[in-house]
């Protein structure tokens, strides 16, 4: 029987587990944290549940084809419900537009602050599905190892379809005029942790996934995703341990031979990592067994943005919030100068909210609101130390937040709580505290991410910082590409 070792129990990680032992081999998730789920986790304090991770779950067919592959039934561990109305976006100046997939809808809201914007909305929507289907048929379900793979004529054809030259920013303001649609459109770059103004505009699908396919709740909170994947794996024999941290990648002869923890050795023909790429290359094999990625590589990929999370639990009810929420600064796009640039937390940046006991009752006592606040945040440098600002900064992002009628967070909030990136980057490895691992500020960086397959031979990676790329459907996805393509190469191996 082979035997497979996944490094982290993110959702990649943990796909990618399923389908191998389901396959016939033996695989063992060695995950350093306490609890699997990666950078999802579940927090909760008294009756106030929180998922600190990913909230915005669209493309339910990438986790039913997950349960299909193996002969199971979604329904069977996790429960999916489609949210009845998409983000509330707010602006400064007291306009607000939700998001809904009647297109009469949105033209209304739109034309209350601009009729030029509403009377191009079709028409945009309508490139945003092209290129959606574009990027569904030629990038998303396909793995990218080999120069075969990349210079693949139709894949090429599609790259040049999907206007790899010009950016998010650009694109919209061939529709848009007003900075309301700008800013609202354009923080999809956030999305895979960019900035709107470098992002390509491939970007540009992502409101037909989210305003038209729709975005999804899941009964019990996110975290119950990693809760029914978790059950479905050891339902197949994987063993997965906890409070593991894996030291080094063991190599012998060219190929992995298996990977060294603080406490043991385990041997295996094949290691996914499903931690970070780019922060496995770095610190868990020598520099000669890694040829691609070099020191003087890894320092030329810009890490995606990181986030600031602050975890309110209130003992009351706002009615100005839904599911999810964006309050957006009077100027937008400050915050990537920032972010990027600068390297410091952003002083006038949009804030998210997400009120998951808007759609489900349980997250919260009965009349209250357990609300997970996220700011977009550098990724960790010398030029912003966390650990000295988080506090003050929270105060801050909660001053904003009471601008918008979100007041009474700090005097009187039965929880609060905060995580910042350099706790990320302590938790879960991510490389300097990114979410995404590499943003794709660049074309390079969004087309030709590292590749699912090391040249050492049987280390593989799923995640974030691989293609697909960044999101949760993605994610999955990934491993399950790496993992029929180590079942493919396995009944060739001697």
């Amino acid at each position: 029987m082979k035997k497979a070792i996944v490094i982290g129990a993110g959702l990649g990680g943990l796909s990618c587990a399923i389908r191998l032992a389901h396959a016939g081999f033996a695989v063992t998730v060695l995950e350093q944290q306490s609890s699997a789920g990666g950078k999802l986790q579940r927090i909760q304090s008294g009756q106030y549940v929180f998922d600190r991770g990913p909230s915005t779950i669209t493309m339910p067919a990438a986790f039913e084809q997950l349960f299909r592959s193996v002969g199971r039934q979604m329904d069977d561990y996790i429960k999916m419900y489609p949210l009845l109305q998409g983000t509330s976006n707010y602006f400064a100046d007291g306009n607000k537009v939700i998001f809904n997939s009647d297109a009469a809808e949105m033209e209304e809201q739109i034309a209350a602050y601009s009729s030029e914007d509403a009377r191009q909305y079709r028409a945009f929507m309508s490139e945003s599905a092209s290129l959606y289907q574009l990027a569904e048929r030629h990038f998303m379900n396909r793995l990218l190892v080999s120069w075969q793979d990349k210079l693949h004529p139709s894949l090429l054809a599609a790259l040049w379809r999907v206007k790899p030259f010009q950016t998010l920013d650009q694109l919209l303001r061939k529709y848009f005029r007003h900075p309301h649609t700008l800013a609202m459109f354009g923080r999809f770059a956030t999305y895979v942790g960019s900035n709107p103004a470098k992002a390509p505009a491939i970007f540009a699908m992502l409101p037909h996934l989210e305003i038209v396919r729709g975005t999804y709740g899941i009964s019990g909170g996110t975290y119950s995703l990693v809760q029914g994947l978790v059950q479905m794996a050891k339902e197949f024999g994987v063993d997965i341990r906890t409070s593991v941290r894996v030291n080094q990648i063991v190599t012998r002869q060219g190929r992995v031979v298996g990977v060294e923890t603080e406490d043991a050795t385990y041997e295996a023909d094949t290691v996914i990592a499903n931690g970070d790429a780019l922060t496995t290359y770095r610190d868990l094999l020598a520099e000669e067994h890694r040829p691609e990625m070099k020191d003087q590589k890894l320092k030329q990929y810009e890490p995606s943005l990181s986030g600031y999370v602050i975890m309110a639990g209130m003992n009351r009810q706002y009615t100005q919030l839904q599911h999810h929420n964006v309050f957006f600064p009077q100027q937008y796009g400050s915050e990537f100068d920032d972010i990027f640039i600068k390297g410091i937390a952003p002083i006038d940046p949009a804030i998210y909210v997400c009120h998951s006991g808007y759609s489900e009752a349980g997250m919260a006592p009965i009349g209250g609101s357990n609300l997970f606040i996220l700011v977009n945040a550098p990724y960790t440098s010398a030029r912003w130390s966390w650990e000295e600002q988080h506090k003050p900064y929270g105060r801050y992002i909660v001053s904003k937040l009471s601008e918008y009628g979100l007041d009474q967070l700090e005097t009187q909030a039965d929880v609060l709580m905060t995580y910042h990136p350099e706790q990320l980057e302590r938790d879960t490895s991510a490389f300097y505290g990114s979410i995404y691992g590499i943003s794709s500020n660049t074309i390079k960086q969004t087309f030709m991410r590292p590749s699912n397959r090391a040249k050492l031979k049987g280390l593989w990676f799923v995640g974030g910082t691989t293609h697909p790329g960044g999101g949760t459907p993605l994610v999955v996805t990934s491993g399950q590409l790496v993992a029929e393509s180590i079942i493919k190469q396995s009944r060739f191996d001697i």
